[in-house]
């Protein structure tokens, strides 16, 4: 049958009242500088690539766009402008010092891997990355296996496309199934959605893991049979860093429980309170202290990838409060009025406005739609959004996270660490072509699962 949204009322018109009185009323021109900093992003770095390379010059381009914004949204509604920043800034320091924890930790531990550069066992890391993306988030899952499938693959000439696989499903789509997994996702966690039911996105989980782990062994075959490659023997796993394999298991139960430890007088979660941010620094803190630096120097760490995803994202997070803010008042007139809608929706706004912000965005305008009567009892209704609203902008978020280098935090530190190594990786405008057609079975698979209630 086709699942269309279930219209009725439910309390939704104070909701959107509200959320309208809260929006500030921009024009559409107003986006324009996010448009322009998103069009220099994909284009200086593959024009001027050396340029682009140092910290300075990135910062020259991105803080004009920055400085452009915030004196329109100041002059333009004052306060009222000037809270929105905060709550961009606020946004902004959570997500890097998220992103920074599992990178700094991540890179403290180091996996030798000494197998065979077969598409089989590539194909086996790039599923055990899937798993371990939901269980420790898809920034950590990246930077603990990113430098060992490099290692792994160094004898061979092509990896590229072993990245960008590596990008689609451990730095994206593997993270769907926990909160912990993909900072759309715990965000989602922070607004109320239960911590578990994300569980319930198992189907689309299995099936993107299947399907893009037998294109990847496919197009890995392929490219495998043109490599000259010696074969080893003694075929070995070693850990090393088991401090910061702890840490990161406690920096996720922080990350669950330290909203709750600073919810509100209602007791819903907050996500104002900075218990988690200060933890997260004293973990730091202690792993950079407790790390041998042999462990640093194999996996030839470097804090250059966190420091282009700061620098990067500080622009995006501040220009997008004008096109957030349009859409914001403007979604519900866009027509988006079914659970397919919502899905390509979210998943392409998310390859180019970061997933998360995107995700919210559209988690706001779902909840416009009201809950029916008949579904107040189901596991979400107390978020105002219906279930299969929610479960469309999930996946879409997560799964069209990796349409860009800009959709999800860990996509631009694993091409960062790609070319350190001497990866030859695409450009952004042939990644995002490249990527899109390799998502595209997918995700008319998930539209088909969406559209028909089996998802």
């Amino acid at each position: 049958m086709n699942y269309d949204i279930i219209n009725a009322p439910i309390a939704s018109g104070s909701f959107h009242e509200e959320m309208l009185a809260d929006a500030l009323p921009v024009s559409l021109y107003a986006s324009l500088p996010f448009a322009l900093f998103l069009l220099s992003l994909a284009m200086i770095p593959a024009l001027y690539k050396e340029w682009w390379d140092r910290d300075k010059n990135k910062l020259k381009i991105t803080i004009p766009f920055i400085l452009i914004v915030l004196t329109y949204l100041i002059y333009s509604f004052g306060m009222s402008g000037i809270e929105k920043i905060e709550h961009g800034l606020l946004e902004y320091i959570q997500f890097i010092i998220l992103l920074a924890t599992f990178y700094i930790l991540s890179g403290g531990v180091a996996i030798d891997i000494k197998f065979n550069p077969s598409p089989k066992n590539n194909s086996l890391l790039l599923l055990s990355g899937a798993c371990l993306a939901s269980l420790v988030g898809t920034m950590g899952a990246s930077a603990i296996l990113i430098r060992p499938i490099i290692a792994l693959n160094s004898q061979r000439k092509r990896i590229s496309h072993t990245i960008i696989f590596f990008i689609l499903i451990v730095s994206n789509a593997g993270g769907v199934l926990t909160p912990m997994g993909d900072p759309p996702l715990f965000m989602g966690f922070l607004k109320g959605v239960p911590f578990l039911w994300t569980l319930n996105l198992w189907k689309a989980w299995l099936t993107a893991t299947i399907l893009l782990t037998l294109t990847y062994y496919v197009v890995d075959s392929f490219f495998h049979k043109k490599e000259n490659i010696i074969i080893q023997n003694n075929e070995k796993v070693n850990f090393r860093g088991g401090i910061n394999i702890f840490l990161i298991c406690l920096s996720v139960i922080i990350a669950c429980l330290a909203p709750l430890l600073g919810a509100n007088e209602s007791g819903e979660p907050s996500n104002g309170s900075p218990l988690r941010e200060i933890c997260f620094i004293i973990i730091i803190f202690i792993s950079l202290k407790a790390t041998p630096k042999e462990i640093y120097q194999s996996n030839k760490f470097t804090f250059a990838p966190i420091r282009e995803i700061g620098i990067i994202f500080i622009g995006l997070f501040i220009t997008m409060i004008p096109a957030f803010e349009w859409l914001l008042v403007n979604g519900t007139k866009l027509g988006i009025d079914s659970p397919v809608k919502y899905f390509w929706a979210t998943g392409l706004l998310s390859g180019f406005l970061d997933n998360t912000p995107t995700y919210l965005m559209f988690f706001c305008v779902g909840k416009c739609e009201g809950v029916p009567i008949e579904l107040i009892g189901s596991e979400v209704a107390k978020t105002g959004i219906q279930e299969i609203i929610l479960k469309a902008i999930s996946v879409g978020a997560v799964f069209m996270g990796g349409l860009t280098y800009l959709g999800n935090g860990p996509n631009l530190m694993v091409k960062d660490i790609a070319e350190e190594n001497g990866v030859n990786m695409p450009s952004f405008f042939k990644f995002t072509c490249i990527s899109f057609l390799i998502l595209l079975p997918l995700l008319l698979i998930i539209s088909s699962m969406l559209a028909y209630g089996l998802l």
